[in-house]
């Protein structure tokens, strides 16, 4: 027990060995500078007689042997010495006193070799001997002052928050194998970041700069083609990524079984692209297949009606633009079912256009609101309904849009086992906003015929994934694991999906998806990728200085493994994330915060090598001219042919009721009236 009574002990055999060492160098002095001590009077014959008895012991034949012994007596007491704590003492100040006072406390005994009158050696001896004594004592004292149980020195835990991570190599024929570094403790360790799942899906964060592109897409794109995937890319920044693509297709084209065709959508260059339908009919079985078109065209163009699915100026022009695409995917076989005739439908005027949808039966469940409003002549809340398709589509209607839009180059069944693809869609950042409603329709027709049984093995990589609308994206993370899809999404924050897709569905797809990565994240979505890495043991450490005593506190404690700050502060390459696994190949260590390992030359190297995209055919302005007015020209054709129709039919009835009534009418001019065309074909509704 440390009581009072123990301390007052403590103090008084401290005092007790200290007093021992001055008395024997008391007596030492006494003994060698005797003619000096003889000199001053101060020598008395008793003293004498006690201290020849003293001497004979032998302990003071030897200089060495006597200041030997005054100072293992001195250190015995300073062991016992418990001084006031000081954090600011440093050890450099201790070492000069011990030092120089050892130094004085034995070189003293050099004076007797002098030269000169035996009370100077005395007084020489004796002073500089006293001096080494107190600069020992001094500096033993500040030694008991000093700190020795030290914290830990690392101000930011970094060794503390480290954690094992996998070092194997987990390969098979659908993996993605990253090599990396790691820290553990206070070593630096070879890692791999195997994603072997990729099908339960992909999601890579960081911030602009962070390296998604760099250190990690890239890599998916070339791993996977090297194992013979189809793939499908969206270029956000073309065509950045879309080169890495074409020329790692060339270098890994003889290792497919049937080899894949390159093909490239972009609305910049029209030399370098091909021209795809995303309405074609062929792919349209049903209304609903054009109802899903018109969704994604109308939420793709309008991002804020995304949370406002289900209100009625939402839905109306979505089912406006469903009517438009069923008519004309019926029409003819579908002859004129392209997005850009559906643009150039839609700007026909209400008396024609409603006398030519009502003639097919489909889609009059459709259009029997706005017809109704178009009756009783609310054009305010038929204008409401229809106005904001009118005016969104109307942004699309370019030239060039038209011209990519109306061709049938190829299909989107990317992972086709008798034709697979590699496709590369290109986006541009100024324009995102035309461009990606789209690019969306291209998407989810694509998705729809990637994601089914029986196709091939293929990637899906979105870069910068919020900068289009994807309808369904729920749902094609989880089913596409049994598809053989592998799904790639890279976004620069959380935030920026719950912004774009809303709260509800955002949370779906993070929460679906197997594999998360990411780099440098800040806000919320650090915050939750912290919750969801989990937490570690680390150490903490705890210390108390009293006036006597130093206590430090060591204990165990489960912390964030990879806490929210780190994340924030993530440099370029560095990224944390957990994986998932297979039932046959499983990966204990999921977790991992590591550096990924970019040979930087040969990266380097290569892209110098790299061949452009090359021209697909020579486009000129008078092409994308002539295709433009050749699709306002059908649309023209189109209406005047069924007015026509209608008018005849219209002619042949009323005929047909007079030869039957008997009575005498008045024969219709040429010119028919259109009101009346479209009154005799609304009335049934």
């Amino acid at each position: 027990m440390n009581t009072g009574e123990d301390i007052t002990a403590l103090r008084k055999i401290v005092d007790f060995t200290r007093y021992i060492s001055i008395f024997i160098l008391s007596v030492h002095f006494y003994l060698s500078c005797y003619v000096a001590f003889e000199n001053w009077g101060w020598t008395t014959v008793v003293t004498n007689r006690i201290l020849e008895n003293v001497a004979k012991t032998g302990l003071f034949n030897s200089f060495l042997v006597v200041k030997i012994s005054a100072l293992v007596c001195l250190s015995i007491s300073l062991i016992g010495l418990k001084g006031r704590k000081e954090e600011t003492m440093q050890m450099k100040k201790i070492l000069w006193y011990l030092v120089s006072g050892l130094f004085l406390y034995f070189s003293s005994i050099g004076c007797f070799y002098l030269d000169l009158n035996a009370v100077i050696v005395a007084v020489c001896y004796i002073g500089l001997t006293l001096a080494g004594y107190l600069l020992i004592l001094s500096g033993g004292t500040l030694l008991s002052r000093l700190i020795k149980d030290q914290l830990n020195k690392d101000i930011f835990n970094t060794e503390n928050e480290t954690f094992p991570q996998e070092e194997r190599l987990l390969e098979n024929e659908y993996s993605i194998n990253l090599p990396a570094k790691y820290q553990l403790k206070d070593r630096i360790r070879d890692s791999w970041i195997n994603i072997i799942n990729p099908f339960r899906g992909i999601l890579i964060a960081g911030s602009p700069g962070a390296g998604k592109s760099y250190f990690l897409i890239r890599h998916i794109i070339d791993q996977h083609l090297r194992k013979g995937f189809s793939m499908f890319l969206y270029d956000f920044k073309f065509d950045d990524l879309s080169k890495i693509a074409y020329n790692k297709l060339l270098k890994y084209y003889s290792g497919y079984k049937i080899k894949p065709k390159f093909y490239i959508i972009n609305f910049e260059d029209l030399s370098r692209t091909h021209r795809c339908n995303p309405l074609d009919p062929v792919s349209m079985d049903d209304i609903t297949d054009a109802t899903e078109a018109s969704r994604t065209i109308m939420l793709g163009l309008n991002r804020d009606w995304i949370k406002k699915q289900g209100d009625f100026f939402v839905e109306s022009p979505i089912n406006f633009l469903t009517a438009i695409i069923w008519y004309l995917r019926c029409y003819e076989n579908g002859k004129y079912c392209t997005l850009p005739h559906v643009i150039e439908l839609m700007q026909v005027h209400y008396d024609h256009l409603f006398a030519i949808l009502v003639t097919q039966e489909e889609i009059q469940v459709l259009i029997n609101p706005f017809l109704s409003a178009y009756q009783n002549n609310a054009k305010a809340q038929l204008e409401g309904q229809i106005a904001s398709a009118k005016i969104g589509l109307a942004r699309l209607a370019s030239p060039q849009l038209y011209y990519v839009l109306s061709g049938n180059d190829f299909t989107l069944d990317v992972n086709n086992p008798m034709e697979p693809k590699v496709v590369c869609m290109g986006n541009n950042p100024q324009k995102q906003q035309t461009y990606g409603a789209v690019l969306s329709l291209y998407i989810s027709k694509m998705i729809k015929l990637v994601n089914r049984k029986g196709q091939l093995k293929s990637s899906l990589v979105f870069d910068e994934f919020p900068s289009i609308f994807l309808n369904g994206t729920d749902s094609l993370l989880a089913t596409c694991r049994s598809n053989l899809v592998s799904v790639s999404l890279a976004v620069q924050s959380l935030e920026q999906v719950r912004k774009d897709y809303g709260t509800e569905q955002a949370a779906v797809i993070t929460g679906i998806v197997g594999n998360i990565i990411s780099g440098q994240v800040t806000g919320d979505t650090a915050k939750k990728l912290s919750e969801n890495f989990g937490r570690i043991m680390q150490d903490r450490e705890s210390k108390s200085i009293s006036s006597s005593d130093t206590s430090i506190s060591k204990s165990l404690q489960l912390e964030a493994a990879i806490p929210a700050s780190k994340i924030a502060t993530l440099s370029s390459g560095e990224f944390v994330g957990i994986l998932a696994d297979n039932p046959g190949q499983k990966m204990n260590l999921k977790m991992f915060h590591s550096e990924i390992q970019n040979d930087h030359e040969a990266i380097k190297n290569e892209e110098e090598a790299y061949q452009m995209i090359p021209i697909i055919e020579n486009v000129t302005i008078t092409d994308v001219e002539e295709v433009y007015r050749k699709i306002k020209a059908e649309v023209k054709g189109l209406v005047t042919t069924e007015l026509g129709k209608l008018s005849a039919q219209n002619v042949l009835e009323d005929e047909t009721i007079e030869s039957q009534d008997g009575k005498k009418m008045s024969q219709q001019p040429q010119g028919v009236n259109e009101t009346n065309i479209l009154s005799d074909h609304i009335s049934p509704i």
